[in-house]
Formats: C-alpha cells, structure tokens, sequence
C-alpha cells in the first residue's frame, strides 16, 4: 500500500509539473527570493554568495531534490546590482529542470526616505526526460498492483527556452516589499505538436520589517508576508523571523487553493562572513490524501565575500535570514 501511494503521489508530481509546466514551490525561503525578483540584485550591500538543498517529502524514497546557487553584489559604476543564478529540480528521476540565469536591478533614490529598485532579468531554462523508469498511470491495476506494458508514449526530447522576468523593490524606514512577473513570454516547454508544456506567469510579492526589540539593537523581530500566484495555484504566507546577531529563528503559516494549511519552522547561525541556515517544512492539514507530514527540508550557506561602498544613494536592506 505504501508503495502504490508513492507511485500515484510521484505521478501526480510529475503529471502536474508536466501539464502545468510549473517548477517545485521552494516555501518562504528569503535566500531563494533573488530567483523570482531580479531587483533584490545587490540589495543587500555586500557580494553574497549562496547555496541552498531542498529534500521534498523527506524520508519517503520519492527522489525528489533540488539545488541552487546565486552570487550578487552593488557595482557603483553600474548604480545598481548584478546577480547570476543557478538551479536544478531533480524529479523522482522522471523529470530535470535546469535554468541558469542573470539579474540587474537600477537603484533610484526617490524621496529622502524612500528607495526603488527596478530589476530585469534574462535565463535559459531546459526540461529533460526520463521514462525509463517511469510508472505511468495505466500501467496501475487496482487489484493487482503494478502491470506492463504501457499504452501510453510520451515525449522523451527534452527542451530549452529563453526566459525572462522583471520586478520592482521598495525601501522606505524600516519597511521592504516588492513585486516581481516572471515567465513574461510564458515560453513553451513541449517538443510536440499536441500537447503544451507552457511555463504559465509566475507573479510574486513579498513585504518585510526591521523592527528592533531592544535600545542597542542587538535583538529584532522581522515579520513578513509572501504571496505567489501562478496558473491556477496560488499561496500565500505569513510570520516572523526573530534574530540577534548571531541566531535567528522563524516560523511561518502559509496555505495554498489547494486546501493545504503549512508551517515551517528553522533557525540560522551566523559566524563572521558566514550563515548557516535549515528549514523544515510540514502539512498541518490538506485535502490531498496523499501529501506526507513532512514536506520540505532546506539547508544552505550563505557567505559575504565582499564589502560594498556605501553612500547616500544606496540603502542596504536586512532580509530574513531563513
């Protein structure tokens, strides 16, 4: 029984992703955020360099991970930040999504506390297949488990599109928000004729605060709030990060239109130049009989290589360390 419902839930994965064209949702994970809007490019002052792990649905044998890199920094004689990005999406072995890509974001002082940034971005992303071994849905008999062969042929070539995605970011006290559209062309990802594999619009908005609970500053809370829309899925988040200088733990709700209520909880140790950061991520309630507790573990590191000119035009921001 439990390996039918590993087969019918790697199916639904994959079915989905394959229909929808959508990539692996990743939670409210802040060292992430740089993938969806390109004008978080450099906002941080320092060159950070990052890298993350996701396991979806840990402990269940399903295969499914992913793994991401980004470096971005402020260039004075650019007035603005660059970034490169790299990620993969393995999926049970069935599906690779890899994109690989680069930001800019424009920095424009608007007001005497007030600062925008406007990001584009530019990426190649390519989808590939493997059916090997694939259980496809007809090959399920109810009563008698796992039967071949099938009758059903899918596409095996896999394919590679350009992308591209823009954003916009605000700064003013001790607030932060941005909106991004990625997938502005909704590129299309099938080798066929007969069939779409479109990558639908990607919007996303996220919003965050610098509030200190203590005079000297040592101690603050950041609360937050994500929401992504994309196709017919939509989700959105909200919670708090709590940090001194050195620890920093978070936990967030976040619920989808797909009647699933999650919460994810982690925490970040920060040395020097360097942060360490997990997060798990687990299902308080869903409709899906199938979905397991455990959705999500993360960890990643994420090292500042490099001090940045600061100057009156130029307003650091302090994200979520999560």
């Amino acid at each position: 029984m439990l390996k039918r419902s590993a087969i019918l839930l790697i199916i639904t994965v994959a079915t989905a992703l394959i229909a929808g064209g959508q990539g692996f949702k990743s939670g409210p994970v802040y060292q992430m955020l740089l993938m969806n809007n390109p004008a978080i490019s450099g906002s941080e002052g320092d060159g950070v360099l990052r890298l993350s792990y996701n396991n979806y649905y840990p402990g269940n044998s399903y295969d499914l991970h992913s793994v991401y890199l980004s470096y971005d920094s402020y260039f004075p004689g650019l007035h603005g930040g660059t970034a490169f990005y790299l990620s993969e999406d393995y999926l049970g072995g069935i599906i690779n999504d890899l994109r690989g890509g680069i930001s800019y974001a424009y920095f424009l002082q608007a007001g005497s506390d007030l600062f925008i940034n406007a990001g584009l971005t530019a990426s190649v992303f390519h989808r590939g297949y493997n059916f090997g071994n694939a259980i496809l849905p007809d090959q399920i008999d109810p009563v008698g488990g796992v039967s071949f062969p099938t009758s059903e042929v899918p596409g095996i070539n896999g394919k590679t599109v350009f992308d591209v995605g823009a954003g916009f970011l605000f700064i003013t006290g001790k607030l932060t928000g941005g909106f991004s559209v990625n997938h502005l062309a909704e590129p299309e990802l099938s080798s066929s004729a007969v069939s779409s594999e479109r990558i639908r619009r990607k919007y996303s908005m996220n919003l965050s605060a610098d509030l200190n609970l203590s005079s000297s500053g040592s101690l603050k809370i950041e609360p937050l709030l994500l929401v992504i829309q994309q196709g017919d899925y939509f989700s959105a988040g909200a919670g708090a990060s709590i940090e001194s200088s050195h620890l920093a733990i978070n936990t967030i709700f976040s619920g989808d239109n797909g009647s699933n209520l999650n919460m994810q909880t982690g925490f970040a140790f920060t040395v020097n130049v360097m942060s360490v950061y997990y997060n798990y991520q687990f299902n308080v309630s869903s409709g899906n009989i199938f979905l397991p507790l455990s959705l999500l573990h993360q960890v990643g590191l994420a090292f500042s290589l490099n001090n940045v000119e600061k100057r009156k035009a130029f307003k650091t921001i302090n994200f979520p360390k999560m």
